[in-house]
């Protein structure tokens, strides 16, 4: 039987981590592309047909449907299995909270985190002190956002069970991890914040998906 959809992404991308966690909750193959190469294959006539914007991901189902955006390409795998409730919500306003942490994280989170990458780690922009400073303070706002979630030892941010909230957002501080939420930041804006993401990796799909977590001592800056 065929996968049930494909991923066209380079290796390692948190975004489609963070897809693979909900389509392994909900018993769904996924694969990624092996012949996909960034800056290559997205700006082929081919996959712009499917992906107008040539964004990465892209993900394509095994009758041809496609979908960019990752937040949405999340959404439809959470909505497409046997857990959809429980990932998305089994009623009105629970689904809404979970939607308000993934629409909160796009924009608060990851919204901050990238300029932050660019900047900082892979050097695709000038760097501007400012703007850096700017991004490092929104983020730290978004992640007192996040401990103030997880008040009285929560261990999920919705709920008694892991959901799409807790997917993407924690998807999106697994990546900040790396470069960004050092230890400073973790000790002194968001403690409970590594004790959560420890808690999410022992959910074998998002530990599967995820691998283990890494976490900085120090904030990337450039050189």
């Amino acid at each position: 039987m065929a996968p049930f959809g494909t991923f066209y992404t380079y290796p390692q991308n948190f975004r489609v981590q963070r897809a693979k966690a909900v389509a392994a909750l909900n018993g769904l193959e996924v694969v990624e592309d092996p012949n996909f190469k960034f800056r290559e294959t997205n700006a082929s006539p081919e996959y712009l047909a499917k992906f107008p914007l040539g964004k990465v991901p892209g993900f394509e189902t095994a009758d041809g449907f496609c979908l960019a955006e990752s937040a949405a390409i999340a959404r439809f795998l959470a909505a497409s299995g046997p857990k959809a409730a429980q990932l998305l919500g089994a009623d009105v306003k629970t689904a809404a909270k979970i939607d308000e942490w993934v629409f909160f994280e796009e924009a608060e989170l990851v919204g901050n985190l990238i300029p932050l990458l660019l900047m900082a780690v892979l050097g695709l922009r000038p760097f501007d002190q400012g703007l850096y400073d700017m991004h490092v303070a929104n983020f730290e706002r978004a992640l007192r956002r996040v401990e103030v979630g997880l008040e009285g030892g929560r261990r999920f941010l919705v709920g008694d069970k892991v959901t799409l909230a807790d997917v993407m957002v924690g998807g999106a501080l697994f990546f900040a991890g790396k470069f960004l939420m050092d230890s400073e930041m973790r000790g002194t804006v968001a403690p409970s914040v590594e004790g959560y993401l420890r808690g999410l990796l022992e959910v074998p799909e998002v530990g599967g998906a995820f691998g283990e977590l890494v976490l900085c001592e120090a904030r990337k800056k450039p050189e």
